[in-house]
């Protein structure tokens, strides 16, 4: 599966990897099939597995579904808090869920409190707790300050939405990671199911099957994909069987721009 550098670090992270809003928010019976969709990524090279405190039991359900094979993820998590101590007890419930001494890459969440949290989330780096940090939005209305923190110097990478209906990170902040190296995780790559209502007939994909590309799904990763300023995407999933789909768009050969272009013109008729 193809890679990317990842930001100043000199390490890479495979291009695809899945988040766990809503998907791994639950209880019982469900997290058996949480648990094997989490081993069907690592059977196929995803090890990128995206979490946060504010997705109900995700953390919990991922770490226990991680467990058996935690060395072969790279576990992406978030402290979404508005003081230092609250901070402080998600960070430490996170390392139990997680049953880990390391995690890989923990993010500011949707900037709450940005400069507390990075305080002790450096601290943790430095005591080797924690490989690398991040910041995360959703929101453009924010991205002013996304941008201070990127030019922070604190950061090894930024989390963002992404796809064909919402373009306004390439106006500031695909250029500005560019610029000071860093990694850029993407989220929401179908707008939040928005951009899945109405795909468009399988007629219109034609011209995108010498890409490796069958489905809208597909081709919508590899949209994000084909930017070289992204680093990972991270498609959330329910089914079995959906990942490995979704693999099929994480390698070469890339969309050129024209080919972005008619995508676009797809998307925008979808709505």
């Amino acid at each position: 599966m193809d890679q990317r550098r990842f930001g100043s670090t000199g390490d890479v992270l495979p291009v695809l990897g899945m988040g766990t809003w809503r998907t791994f928010d639950v209880r019982g019976p469900e997290e058996r099939l949480a648990a094997a969709i989490a081993g069907e990524c690592l059977d196929l090279g995803v090890r990128v597995f995206d979490s946060s405190p504010m997705y109900g039991e995700a953390e919990r359900v991922l770490g226990n579904a991680l467990e058996p094979r935690r060395d072969e993820a790279f576990i992406a998590t978030k402290v979404w808090a508005r003081t230092r101590e609250e901070g402080r007890r998600q960070i430490d419930r996170a390392f139990a869920l997680f049953h880990t001494d390391v995690i890989d890459l923990y993010q500011v969440h949707n900037l709450l409190a940005w400069r507390q949290q990075l305080d002790q989330l450096e601290e943790l780096r430095a005591a080797g707790r924690v490989r690398w940090l991040g910041a995360t939005h959703y929101s453009p209305t924010q991205f002013d300050e996304l941008e201070t923190v990127m030019r922070s110097g604190r950061v090894h990478m930024v989390q963002i939405p992404y796809n064909p209906w919402e373009r306004e990170v390439e106006q500031r902040i695909l250029p500005l990671g560019r610029e000071l190296d860093l990694g850029v995780m993407v989220m929401r790559p179908f707008a939040e199911g928005g951009l899945m209502r109405r795909p468009p007939a399988p007629d219109k994909l034609e011209p995108l099957r010498p890409y490796g590309v069958g489905t809208w799904a597909q081709t919508l990763l590899k949209w994000i994909l084909s930017d070289p300023r992204v680093n990972v995407v991270i498609p959330a999933t329910s089914r079995l069987g959906r990942m490995g789909e979704n693999a099929l768009a994480s390698a070469p050969p890339w969309f050129p721009a024209d080919i972005r272009d008619y995508v676009v013109r797809l998307a925008e008729a979808a709505r």
